[in-house]
């Protein structure tokens, strides 16, 4: 093996994820020398945020106002502190981070984007609508905002700046290069050290080799860690599973994110002094597909439901509200692993698909991700009784579907996939129940109440929220059934750190030359999501710690 010449550098950022690239950006800018390393290809740059559908959790915006949402700070303050649920003593720093995030979200943070060039899908979405309780869980209104290009439109204006700065001569990128140790001396910061992996031609997001060809150091007085958190891990995210608060951890579970999120920096930059809080702190879906034209290993694919799917255990009953689709993600999940299985079903009509399913991710969502209206139309609103299409090719190739004219017919199939035989007469029981409670604008099922609500808001009216319908009747097209996996995503603690990124030992004390930023430190402060996410805040907690270290004070 070779080891280069040793180099030197003002800053070394670990991760050419979101985080790291606005961070690189940011500190290119003020004439700083940035040494930026990955242990993934250079055409992998923008990490998870590259296959993220671009959504960003904003305050009071142009897009809220022209859709007639009234939003504030104060307003989003208390949902996002209701479902955060503060309840320990090192949420110091992760409270001082939420408020600061809000703050930037209700004020700089769009002009700052806008500014970059970044514009967004004028529908505002309402994610997470929570758990039923105005001091509880959830988005009191729609903040969802899609940015046209979705991730890769996210990541492009931080890589262009990136790539500026490279030509300059102020940031060296170099990919390709697994980071094993932090280098201290007398207890400050020298750099870092590991191994070069040898080229790799691999697609964006699969799996590459870790073949070693070469050892490295590099030399800088500061280190931001941007390295992701654990979600592709599926060993380590049953390590830190709460099985107090949601139950036993899945035996079963797809991964939302690619392999390379292994959290392997996490043990690494505690060995250099690093203090990771809140690592019980986790957020994954309920609505996971086993993806039928995988990219990484066990690549599973989010279903971002409107409202209008049944929603059934492994048994065949009925979630009770607020255990709806699109409302309270982590009490669902808690729910079905009450039943002591780890999939649930959606049981739907072709009118709600066609209306109603999306899929996360960049990929999956090409009209978007073109960030022309045509495509959008013609993908959406014009689609003569499909589903984008997308979402057809799942229902037609995917494991998880079963399609069907009768219900006799469904439940054959389900049982087939499921793991659970389910009676017919017991499904039926409860779908034609809540049938008979479609045919007006007034009800006292919660979940029809929760439709006609919906529709009140013109966005979810025109794309998101189907008109309520019998979905036994024949005439609203083939029943269909989906079987639910649990999908791996967002590690929602991380690494203590002040507001400028500086990483907060054990003993509360800043250690001097090391910073994190983006997932690997909770999106702020080792978490300050709290329990639960909004939605928006993964990509927009990336955005503002990447800005706030790239712009810190204390870095050299």
């Amino acid at each position: 093996m070779t080891r280069p010449a040793d180099t030197s550098a003002d800053v070394i950022i670990v991760g050419a994820g979101l985080a790291g690239l606005v961070a690189a950006a940011e500190l290119g800018d003020r004439g700083k020398s940035v040494i930026l390393v990955d242990q993934e290809p250079a055409h992998f740059i923008g990490g998870q945020a590259h296959w993220s559908l671009g959504g960003l959790f904003m305050i009071d915006t142009p897009e809220q106002r022209r859709m007639g949402i009234r939003d504030c700070t104060d307003l989003a303050r208390r949902d996002w502190f209701g479902s955060a649920q503060f309840d320990r003593a090192e949420d110091h720093w992760p409270q001082r981070w939420a408020r600061a995030y809000l703050d930037f979200a209700s004020a700089e943070m769009r002009a700052w984007l806008s500014g970059l060039g970044m514009r967004w899908f004028p529908v505002v979405g309402w994610a997470e609508r929570g758990g039923g309780s105005a001091e509880g869980h959830g988005n009191s209104v729609p903040r969802f905002h899609v940015t046209w290009g979705t991730g890769p439109g996210v990541v492009a204006p931080f890589a262009e700046r990136v790539r500026a700065h490279a030509e300059a001569g102020l940031i060296q990128l170099r990919f390709r290069h697994q980071v094993s140790h932090i280098i201290t001396q007398g207890g400050r910061i020298q750099g870092v050290s590991g191994e070069i992996l040898a080229p790799d031609e691999a697609p964006q997001g699969a799996r590459t080799s870790r073949h070693e060809i070469g050892e490295f150091e590099i030399y800088a007085p500061s280190v931001l860690v941007a390295s992701g958190g654990i979600g592709g891990n599926l060993e380590a995210v049953r390590r830190n599973w709460p099985t107090e608060r949601l139950g036993p951890a899945p035996k079963t579970m797809v991964a939302g994110v690619p392999f390379h999120v292994d959290g392997r920096m996490i043990p690494i930059t505690e060995a250099a002094g690093g203090h990771v809080i809140n690592a019980d702190r986790m957020w994954h879906y309920t609505e996971g597909l086993r993806n039928w034209d995988p990219i990484w290993p066990n690549h599973g694919i989010r279903i971002l439901p409107g409202p209008s799917s049944m929603w059934f255990d492994a048994k065949g009953d009925r979630l009770p509200a607020p255990y709806l689709p699109g409302f309270d993600t982590l009490g669902t999940l808690r729910e079905i692993l009450k039943t002591g299985h780890d999939y649930s079903w959606f049981i739907l009509s072709q009118k709600i698909i066609e209306k109603e399913f999306a899929l996360s991710g960049s990929e999956q969502n090409p009209d978007l991700s073109s960030g022309r209206w045509r495509e959008v139309l013609r993908a959406r609103l014009l689609s003569r009784g499909k589903a984008p299409a997308p979402v057809e090719a799942f229902k037609k190739h995917g494991a998880d579907f079963v399609v069907a004219d009768t219900l006799s017919e469904l439940v054959k199939g389900m049982n087939e996939i499921g793991d659970v035989a389910l009676e017919e007469t017991h499904l039926r029981r409860q779908i034609e129940a809540r049938d008979a409670q479609a045919d007006n604008p007034f009800a006292k099922d919660a979940q029809l109440i929760a439709i006609h609500a919906a529709r009140r808001y013109l966005g979810d009216r025109l794309i998101r929220t189907a008109k309520p319908h019998r979905i036994l009747d024949r005439a609203n097209g083939p029943l269909i059934a989906v079987r639910l996996n649990i999908l791996t995503r967002k590690t929602l603690g991380g690494f203590q750190t002040d507001l400028e990124g500086q990483l907060i030992g054990a003993d509360g004390r800043a250690i001097p030359g090391l910073f994190a930023a983006g997932e690997v430190a909770g999106f702020g402060g080792g978490g300050y999501h709290g329990y639960n996410a909004l939605e928006g805040s993964f990509l927009g907690g990336c955005l503002f710690t990447g800005r706030q270290a790239g712009r810190s004070r204390a870095i050299a």
